[in-house]
């Protein structure tokens, strides 16, 4: 019997790529996507998204969304309550690991690591390590296809907002940039690419700037 494995989810292209790998493994039982959702806006935490297209995209990879609702403003207590919950539920999923899509900050995988000490659940980080520029150009060249949501205006430009995340986005990018954005330099919404069924239809409205960085907000398409 394959352990069960539950992966931190996004809704961006890394976590979207960390789904294909354990997928490509074929060691692991995928049991769900963990996301932390605003409850105030409706929307994925930090991404910006909306909940529907979380669901829409959840759908399309094939696998139940474990949803984490977090208040706005949220403190860190009320993040780390949020998570016990998750954490017991997982346990008595008899879940027995997690995998998380972070790429190189250590103090974020130190964080995670400490979260789930303890609990019988262990971190696993199948991007850990990987070369980004040549990890950004692999997704690409492998057909995922993705918006970005979330720009850090003070580390890319902020024209960038709602452009594809392919070869001529990467071309744009300052040498000071991720090509990941794995430092927060932009975030994105994976609509398609070879963890889905099929391709998420979307299109992009409103630009809005919100507490230092610029969001578009991604509309589904029927």
């Amino acid at each position: 019997m394959k352990p069960k494995i539950l992966l931190s989810w996004s809704s961006g292209k890394d976590s979207a790529w960390t789904l294909h790998l354990l997928r490509q493994s074929e060691r692991w039982d995928i049991v769900g996507l963990v996301t932390t959702v605003n409850t105030a806006f409706g929307r994925v935490s930090m991404h910006g998204v909306r909940e529907e297209l979380l669901e829409r995209q959840a759908q399309a990879v094939g696998l139940p969304l474990w949803k984490v609702p977090l208040p706005y403003p949220c403190p860190n207590e009320a993040y780390e309550s949020a998570m016990r919950e998750l954490i017991t539920r997982a346990k008595g999923a008899e879940v027995t690991h997690f995998a998380f899509g972070d790429l190189f900050l250590q103090d974020v995988r130190d964080y995670r690591e400490r979260q789930l000490a303890g609990t019988g659940i262990t971190p696993v980080f199948p991007l850990w390590g990987t070369d980004t520029a040549k990890l950004a150009h692999e997704m690409i060249a492998c057909g995922l296809r993705a918006t970005v949501t979330c720009v850090d205006p003070q580390q890319i430009a902020a024209t960038l907002i709602g452009r594809e995340f392919d070869e001529a986005l990467l071309k744009e990018l300052p040498p000071s940039a991720d090509p990941c954005g794995e430092n927060g330099e932009y975030h994105t919404f994976c609509h398609a690419g070879p963890m889905f069924a099929y391709p998420v239809p979307v299109r992009t409205g409103e630009v809005v700037e919100r507490d230092g960085f610029v969001f578009v907000d991604i509309l589904p398409v029927a």
